[in-house]
């Protein structure tokens, strides 16, 4: 920078006022830049400033790069600024749909110049390891190391039938009862183990071992089996609420099934001034008026 004030100024005294350094200090900076280049850059005599010819060259180049370097540093701040880039987020397999659904879509309308990569997984990824900006977790889930922003209040887990099933079949009143029930088993992705039912009943934490004809790995085809009536599934209570509320599903087992915290937006401190994060988990809160 000190060169091309130099070079276009064609002098050391003008570009040392613009630069707010004194004579003596642009000429040490100068010379030293030319012991780098190995090539003397500038004419000097008592009256005047001049280029030599591998001064001509280098300044050419120069301003190339000073160039570029401008560019760089105006598209950092830019990122600094705007939600842009890419943002990868972890979410559970189990609630990837609802994220989709109830978020991704619209927030990537609002923000055109921003690109969201969902990452489902069954197990929990390590978030700064693994190069996510931010996760989606069930609150007791959560690193006690990351920041954490509620997105839905807390909800319990369910299992739910269709009418025709439970009038055909009967309907459990004791995970007990499981045993003589169809229940849509999910094959869970990271262990490729089958899920056990979860339940809790006076302070008492157990899980059940399944038995059906149908296996699944994917969250939305476990409730869509269970609205054909293929058996009992499993699930979060985010993800059928609109087909109980509307008749499709009925919720069975109600006393015995456990409660999550609800979801969280969690990420490194460190992240939390990124402009994409801050606009994503003011947008979810809003939408999940949390």
């Amino acid at each position: 920078m000190v060169f091309l004030r130099v070079a276009e100024r064609l002098s050391f005294r003008a570009a040392a006022e613009e630069l707010g350094l004194s004579p003596s200090a642009v000429g040490q900076i100068v010379r030293a830049l030319e012991r780098r280049v190995g090539a003397p850059l500038l004419v000097r005599t008592t009256r005047r400033v001049g280029l030599t010819e591998a001064g001509e060259q280098f300044l050419r180049g120069a301003r190339l790069a000073v160039q570029a370097m401008g560019d760089a540093a105006h598209s950092a701040r830019t990122l600094a600024d705007v939600p842009s880039g890419l943002l990868r987020l972890s979410v559970p397999r189990a609630v990837a749909y609802l994220i989709v659904d109830a978020v991704v879509t619209e927030f990537c309308r609002r923000h055109p110049a921003l690109d969201v990569e969902l990452y489902a997984d069954d197990g929990v990824a390590d978030l700064v390891a693994d190069g996510f900006d931010a996760g989606i977790r069930f609150g007791e889930l959560i690193a006690q190391d990351m920041v954490a922003v509620r997105l839905t209040p807390p909800f319990p887990f369910t299992v739910v039938a269709s009418p025709d099933y439970l009038e055909a079949h009967g309907t459990p009143r004791h995970p007990e009862d499981l045993s003589s029930h169809r229940c849509i088993r999910f094959r869970q992705a990271s262990s490729h183990g089958l899920y056990r039912w979860e339940f809790a009943h006076d302070g008492r934490n157990f899980a059940v071992n399944v038995d059906g004809d149908l296996i699944v790995n994917d969250s939305r085809l476990n409730v869509l089996a269970a609205e054909s009536g293929a058996g009992l599934a499993y699930s979060a209570w985010p993800l059928v609420a609109g087909q109980i509320a509307d008749g499709r599903l009925v919720p069975v087992l109600a006393p015995y099934l456990p409660r999550t915290e609800g979801m969280f937006l969690c990420y490194p401190s460190r992240a939390q001034s990124l402009p994409k994060l801050r606009a994503f988990a003011e947008f979810a809160r809003n939408h999940f008026q949390v």
